[in-house]
């Protein structure tokens, strides 16, 4: 218990688990702190460790070096892939690394991601179509925590990821 604790931690502390030296989280420990930090563990809060980690993949940034601003779709109920995203990315609102804009994402879109490395000025802007709604809802209904974890983790097509303009 002590070492999820401490893993969670160093995650929404700004120390990602590769920064803070640790093994990479299993499934069971991004379920129990997804679970912890959010309240439950729907299929929203993998999709975001999902982004998060592949942001941290393409960006590499050093620790604390990512900015996100999560834009809501019109047809998402609520944030919580922002959740998740804290997690993967390891940023959070506490820091300013992460946003959840008062600015709807763009008519079509279920949310919309975007990651800058803060050192580097570049960035990725993440689009999760409204088409996947109907996945989404059937994923968040008919599975557990762990099933969650895995389609998300597999799932083709989930999300687009497009490069942004470098920033100065």
């Amino acid at each position: 218990m002590l070492r999820i604790v401490c893993l969670a931690a160093a995650i929404v502390l700004g120390g990602t688990v590769a920064h803070a030296q640790s093994p990479t989280p299993t499934k069971e420990q991004w379920i129990e702190l997804g679970t912890r930090i959010h309240g439950g563990f729907g299929v929203l809060i993998p999709i975001g460790i999902r982004i998060g980690l592949d942001a941290k993949e393409r960006l590499k940034p050093e620790p604390r070096g990512l900015l996100v601003t999560y834009y809501t779709g019109a047809k998402a109920p609520c944030p919580c892939i922002a959740d998740g995203i804290m997690l993967g990315a390891g940023v959070s609102p506490g820091q300013g690394s992460l946003l959840v804009s008062p600015d709807k994402a763009p008519a079509g879109l279920y949310a919309m991601v975007e990651v800058r490395n803060r050192k580097t000025g570049e960035g990725l802007r993440y689009s999760i179509a409204e088409s996947m709604t109907p996945k989404i809802i059937e994923w968040n209904k008919s599975l557990d925590p762990s099933g969650r974890y895995d389609v998300i983790m597999q799932a083709d097509g989930l999300f687009q990821a497009e490069p942004l303009p470098r920033s100065n």
